[in-house]
């Protein structure tokens, strides 16, 4: 296949959207099976797993930077750069791994408590934390390695290894919690080792793909690369896409902490809603992502013009797909929120939820898209100033002031997040259509065809 249809949306974003649906199922797998356990062990998933994905920005950092430059140097060519700047980016994942690691396994109890974890879910977070936690290093080199693979145009082979994790953790979740086929009864226990046990899987296949993605077989040596001006190039692309979604990251966890402190079926429900929401935008999530790697590599090949219309094309497509998403979930919500739990007042509040959710998800995708299209182009530091600005002060400050101080709970919270993806995705909308950056790009290209022009005609003269 030639490098321009690799990098179509269709073919970018259908891998992207099994991939990111089988990652989703991983998580609605582990709530159905554990909320069979009790619905005390969901709301410690649900935290863990915030805090987990909060603590993925560590790395994702480097990780997203690498992967919107692979696909410009892809774009333009440049394909060594592209290998040097992968390898770079999962050594620092490694390092940063294994440092969350050590942390998450000697201080799991400290962590708990700092997060408000009520008394009688103590144990079980301890637990859970330790053991998943203490395994971010595979965290940090699934989505490393996920990243690179799929920017170079390979969607494919994350999806197929999504599809094998998926697999094996459904089948030792079922064996851990139910002590089936000879396996030990284990409980929220087993279900920490599953987990960790199919990422470990994962993530050694994913490094077997990443090993022959470029031109060029990456060898052992190669660990010994490092190129400071491309590690330069990431780091200014990157530490600004870092803060965005530590922002995004570490304002859920707070705004799951205020959750915490409204009441534990609360926490319950927001997992539940969390889990059948996900279904929703993924397929729009699937597009956005596929848009930025479209729109850096045609901006790396200097294709602006089409750079551009691809994100207005991107948008309409996500739309569509996540307002009927939305929809359906709204009728049909109620009937799968039986499948998770059978208490009547975490099914009361959830079903309320549906509503604000036909509001929530059109705000994800508009946000989403313009703002992927931004980090394509590496202007990444306006995406920053708008999160902090936005995510702390109408998502978080707010959701406490009208969910706890106010007493409008869950559903105050629920606005105020709507507010907030309505805020961000205006802002990325009227900055794309400065088109700084592309009309910066333009002018670069002119004066080097005219550069190039003047050079020639002086060479014919002579």
């Amino acid at each position: 296949m030639s490098i321009e249809k690799k990098f179509t949306l269709w073919l970018l974003a259908w891998p992207i959207f099994i991939e990111l649906f089988l990652q989703l199922m991983l998580g609605a797998v582990d709530t159905l099976m554990v909320s069979k356990v009790s619905d005390d062990a969901v709301a410690v998933v649900g935290f863990s797993n915030q805090l987990f994905m909060a603590l993925t920005t560590l790395f994702m950092t480097v990780a997203s930077g690498a992967g919107i430059l692979i696909a410009q140097k892809q774009g333009s060519r440049n394909h060594e750069d592209a290998r040097t700047i992968a390898i770079m980016a999962v050594k620092v994942s490694v390092i940063i791994g294994l440092l969350l690691s050590v942390l998450l396994c000697i201080k799991s109890r400290e962590i708990a408590i700092l997060f408000q974890i009520p008394a009688n879910l103590l144990s079980l977070a301890i637990t859970y934390i330790s053991i998943v936690g203490g395994g971010m290093v595979l965290i940090a080199l699934m989505s490393t390695l996920s990243t690179v693979i799929r920017n170079t145009g390979n969607t494919k082979g994350p999806m197929y290894t999504a599809i094998g994790m998926n697999l094996v953790h459904l089948f030792l979740n079922y064996s851990f919690i139910y002590g089936a086929f000879g396996f030990p009864h284990w409980g929220l226990t087993g279900v920490a080792i599953s987990t960790l046990a199919s990422r470990l899987l994962a993530t050694s296949l994913l490094f077997f793909i990443f090993i022959g993605s470029f031109e060029r077989k990456i060898r052992f040596n190669d660990i010994k690369l490092f190129n400071r001006k491309l590690f330069n190039e990431i780091l200014r692309i990157g530490w600004p896409l870092g803060v965005n979604m530590s922002c995004w990251f570490f304002s859920q966890l707070v705004i799951f902490t205020f959750i915490a402190m409204i009441g534990a079926k609360e926490m319950s429900t927001r997992t539940y809603m969390n889990t059948l929401e996900s279904f929703c935008f993924m397929l729009g999530f699937a597009i956005a992502l596929a848009a930025q790697i479209q729109i850096a590599h045609l901006y790396g090949a200097n294709r602006t013009k089409e750079a551009y219309t691809a994100a207005y094309r991107a948008l309409k497509i996500g739309l569509v797909v996540v307002v009927i998403n939305a929809f359906l979930l709204f009728l049909f919500g109620v009937h799968l929120l039986h499948l998770f739990t059978s208490d009547p007042a975490i099914i009361k509040l959830g079903t309320s939820l549906l509503g604000f959710n036909l509001l929530l998800q059109p705000g994800k995708v508009f946000n989403m898209v313009f703002g992927n299209s931004l980090n394509a182009l590496g202007d990444t530091r306006f995406i920053m100033v708008t999160s902090l600005i936005s995510m702390w002060f109408v998502a978080t400050a707010m959701s406490y002031w009208v969910g706890v101080h106010l007493g409008m709970g869950l559903i105050g919270i629920y606005i105020c997040m709507i507010c907030d993806e309505y805020i961000r995705g205006c802002l990325a909308f009227f900055r794309w259509r400065g088109r700084k950056y592309l009309l910066r790009a333009e002018q670069l290209e002119n004066q080097k065809n005219s550069q190039t022009q003047v050079t020639m005609t002086r060479a014919t003269l002579n």
